[in-house]
């Protein structure tokens, strides 16, 4: 695991400042403390932080073919790398080392652009053939590795592994993009391929960039998307058994590693289940790390610990205190950009404990995905069944109606609860979906934002976020389709960003072994009623692993990895809340309703509404705006010269 940068003349040949690509990679240390090291060739300009992992003696970047016309840097694992350098051997290539990243260049001499499409694995990587005057990127299928990227106006490529190395050359204009606050404050994170810069992006998923030197810059170009046909006649019974072998296949393919590794153990299904197969693939006992917090409502440590009493693992805990939320500022200079998921907390401290113990940790990410585990899909589906039965013209005025008029009641019993779903019922099955998982609804984003952002948005709405996605997904299925809204958006820009920033942070490896693209495949072909069983969840995960897990462990209730905000919000975080939220650093941007703000903390701390994710949302960007120090810049259009 690495940290990648770059700079790119897509014009000519023009120098490129060592000091600025060093100071480039710099930033990105702590993605590789082990070795740093820069290329430096006309017009071009690599970077490379290295965590070593595999081929820890030879496999140093930017590393080149034979005849050093082809040179990469490379974040990430190729997990089949020693099947495709056997293929790539039988094809004349010569190989210096046993790494796979120089798989990469050989497979680009052989393969060309689609290179990608036979690697099996996580990673972001940039090459340069000198020869064809061609320069590639490539980000894998499930966006589980990022990359960013950004074209200057003096024709410039910057890119990194992260945003902070693209700032760090000094000239990228720090620009917000009202677009990616509306998408921010919808959804907690800026969704790909949209920045908090108007001047950067992000390489979206399964997505290639290939420009060639002297011409316009090309589009990012898409080579993988899953597709949900669910035509697949397998009986249950042998899904489970398919579904354990592929489990294992996956497992074993992410266990290679020359550094100590082991899991994370939440004491869910989906860690629980990732440790088991482990357990069984290794000879030796699989090193196991928790976080447990010393409110119960919260702890699953006790989970944890019958997993790994069960399958004897090296158990490592560490209780977090309940008010444990000294990391905000920490979070708002680790991600770059606005993120909102408190649960960044809790995750960058089991990443803490995990790396005093190894440097790979295997993860359960991905299995509510790809197996149909959120309690939202469930509610999706209910709501479905009243959608199909009624048409859009009684819904539509009926339930809106019903959601304008019903208190927003969280004091209430959840079944008492209904304003989001009449609201929802009021929609079609993608707004619907998009409003259920916004953070700030329609409605409330309409009294957050000022007249003044809201003519900057020009009509924009982040909703268009889900419908791009939609008019893609090629499927009527009602779970099908919803999986593939958050394969495609909360997934990369919510799960997988989290875990790398968090990881990162303390320069250790996550591999995800429920995020393989073959085992996404295959689940993709089976149908929804093996995911989603009655009112049981994950249910072909659950039924295939009952002789490995207990039952409390399958079918307790689901807790998630969350912190008590809202407790904190009216206790001991009520005075920063009330300084961050009603401050002068919002207020100076012009973008909020300064009444709104005040009714969003009133109403909460007064325990009338339970506000506590908008709040974290603009706590987060508050300290986003103070770390990065825009109070005073947010229209500055100007950028520094001669910093190439």
């Amino acid at each position: 695991m690495c940290g990648i940068t770059g700079i790119f003349d897509t014009q000519g040949t023009r120098e490129i400042s060592r000091a600025v690509l060093q100071r480039m990679n710099d930033s990105q240390w702590h993605r590789g403390p082990d070795e740093g090291r820069l290329h430096l060739a006309p017009g071009l300009g690599l970077g490379h932080r290295r965590l070593a992992v595999i081929d820890i003696a030879t496999g140093q970047q930017p590393l080149f073919n034979e005849d050093g016309s082809v040179v990469v840097v490379f974040n990430g694992e190729i997990y089949n790398y020693p099947q495709l350098m056997t293929e790539l051997k039988g094809l004349g290539h010569v190989f210096q080392t046993q790494s796979d990243t120089e798989v990469i260049v050989h497979a680009w001499e052989a393969w060309g652009v689609d290179c990608v499409k036979r690697f099996r694995g996580m990673f972001a990587f940039a090459l340069w053939d000198n020869r064809q005057q061609t320069f590639f990127m490539a980000r894998d299928r499930l966006g589980v590795k990022p990359l960013y990227y950004a074209l200057l106006d003096d024709g410039y490529l910057l890119f990194g592994s992260e945003l902070k190395a693209l700032l760090a050359h000094g000239g990228l204009r720090r620009e917000i993009d009202p677009q990616a606050v509306e998408t921010y404050f919808s959804l907690g994170y800026v969704a790909e391929p949209r920045t908090i810069f108007k001047a950067a992006s992000k390489l979206e998923p399964a997505h290639t960039l290939t420009i060639c030197r002297g011409q316009p810059m090309a589009q990012p170009q898409a080579y993988w998307a899953v597709h949900f046909s669910l035509d697949n006649p397998i009986a249950q019974a042998d899904a489970q058994v398919e579904l354990l072998q592929r489990l294992k296949e996956s497992v074993r393919l992410r266990m290679v590693a020359e550094v100590p590794l082991g899991a994370f153990l939440s004491g869910g299904v989906d860690s629980s289940a990732v440790v088991a197969v482990m357990a069984g693939l290794s000879p030796a006992p699989v090193n196991t790390c928790s976080i447990g917090f010393d409110d119960p409502a919260f702890n699953e440590s006790a989970f944890a610990q019958q997993v790994a009493d069960r399958y004897h693992t090296r158990h490592h805990l560490e209780v977090v205190k309940r008010e444990d939320f000294d990391l905000i500022d920490t979070l708002a200079r680790l991600y770059d950009e606005p993120f909102a998921d408190s649960s960044a907390l809790p995750t960058y401290r089991v990443c803490q404990l995990a790396r005093q113990h190894v440097t790979v940790a295997l993860s359960g990410d991905g299995a509510d995905e790809i197996f149909g585990g959120y309690r939202r899909y469930r509610t999706h589906l209910k709501e479905e069944r009243w959608r199909a039965t009624l048409p859009q013209t009684v819904r539509g005025p009926v339930f809106g109606t019903l959601g304008k008029l019903y208190p927003k009641a969280d004091w209430a019993p959840r079944v008492l609860r209904a304003k989001t779903t009449f609201e929802g019922l009021a929609r079609t099955s993608v707004e619907s979906y998009f409003h259920t998982v916004s953070i700030f609804r329609g409605p409330m984003r309409d009294a957050l934002f000022s007249s003044r952002f809201k003519t900057d948005l020009a009509g924009y709405n982040a909703q268009e976020v889900f419908n791009r996605h939609a008019a893609q997904a090629n499927t009527t299925d009602p779970l099908a389709l919803i999986q593939y809204l958050d394969l495609k958006t909360y997934l990369v820009g919510d799960i997988n960003t989290k875990v790398d920033r968090a990881s990162m942070a303390h320069s250790l490896e996550v591999r995800e072994p429920l995020m393989d693209h073959e085992l996404v495949e295959w689940l993709a072909t089976l149908p929804s009623s093996l995911k989603i069983h009655g009112h049981e969840g994950k249910s072909l995960l659950k039924k295939t692993m009952q002789p490995y897990l207990p039952q409390d462990i399958l079918y307790r209730p689901k807790m998630g990895f969350a912190v008590p905000l809202a407790r904190w919000f009216r206790g001991p975080l009520r005075q920063r809340v009330q300084d961050a939220v009603l401050g002068e650093r919002l207020q100076a941007t012009g973008w909020f309703n300064p009444d709104y703000l005040q009714h969003l903390v009133g109403a909460h701390q007064s325990g009338r509404c339970d506000y506590s994710a908008p709040l974290w949302a603009l706590l987060m960007f508050e300290s986003f705006l103070r770390q990065t120090d825009l109070s005073l810049e947010l229209k500055t259009e100007g950028a520094p010269d001669g910093r190439h």
